[in-house]
């Protein structure tokens, strides 16, 4: 097991804090859909993602953090994320700890889907693992889905120490100033595709927001980079050159194709 490090007086709630029944249906509202959209054929199983949860915490895991999309054809079939963790990790990392993503939909936009992710206790900060990196598991809404679901999670959870190796791996390599700006650039490039001149300098992006991201390792850049694209508020400027601020990302799709994006810059770096 990897040793502990975390300053567990100071991030001991956001390590243990699971949603409650309500809090879901606030949160996320389509996972307690009563039937599928009505542009679903016969064809389509309908599983409320409500027995899903349920399922995964007989299995052993917990909701920690949930959101759905907020333009959707339907509030009760959206596209919807929720975070779940294992109720007794055994792989420990100095400041972050692994965790399952699951992502649905009843509206025919998503399947269900698993994938590894991360949450960062000093930045409050859920990256999302690549999935050239990790398994991912797509499961159509068809045949048994409560079991193919579970039986997915428990495969990834299984990974999570090879996770933390690869953490381990970030937290060691030392980037030069020249490296951090590539990689600050590459995250530009990320978020905005196609947009060489978006008005906004990469070392803008390699500001840290708090004290205990100072330095020069991989780990650090990549989730200072990450929370700096993420939650936007950086000063750009526009294309008539007037001075506007980024947007932060909120949509699921794009928050998981960007975080995505970024750890296989950092892992590219990493070798």
């Amino acid at each position: 097991m990897n040793t502990l490090t975390l300053n567990q007086s100071s991030y001991s709630s956001a390590f243990l804090r699971a949603l409650s029944e309500q809090s879901l249906r606030q949160k996320v509202p389509a996972a307690f859909a009563p039937s599928p959209h009505e542009s679903r054929s016969d064809a389509y199983t309908f599983i409320p993602t409500a027995r899903v949860i349920d399922a995964l915490g007989c299995a052993g895991f917990y909701p920690t953090e949930a959101r759905q999309a907020v333009r959707a054809r339907s509030v009760l079939h959206a596209r919807h994320l929720i975070r779940f963790r294992r109720r007794f990790e055994t792989v420990a990392l100095r400041d972050s700890i692994p965790e399952i993503l699951f992502l649905n939909s009843h509206d025919g936009t998503s399947a269900y889907q698993l994938r590894v992710g991360l949450y960062r206790a000093v930045c409050t900060n859920g990256l999302v693992i690549s999935v050239g990196a990790f398994p991912s598991f797509r499961v159509a809404h068809r045949g048994d889905v409560v079991g193919d679901v579970v039986r997915a999670a428990l495969q990834i959870s299984e990974r999570f120490s090879t996770l933390a190796t690869s953490v381990q791996r970030l937290e060691r390599r030392q980037l030069d100033h020249l490296e951090q700006l590539d990689f600050a650039a590459a995250a530009l490039a990320l978020r905005f595709p196609g947009r060489p001149e978006c008005g906004l300098e990469p070392g803008r992006l390699l500001v840290p927001r708090r004290a205990e991201d100072v330095g020069n390792d991989l780990w650090r850049t990549l989730n200072v980079v990450q929370e700096n694209v993420l939650r936007g508020g950086i000063p750009r400027r526009s294309a008539s050159n007037r001075l506007i601020r980024t947007r932060a990302i909120r949509a699921i799709r794009e928050d998981v194709r960007i975080n995505s994006g970024l750890w296989d810059l950092a892992l590219a770096l990493e070798a």
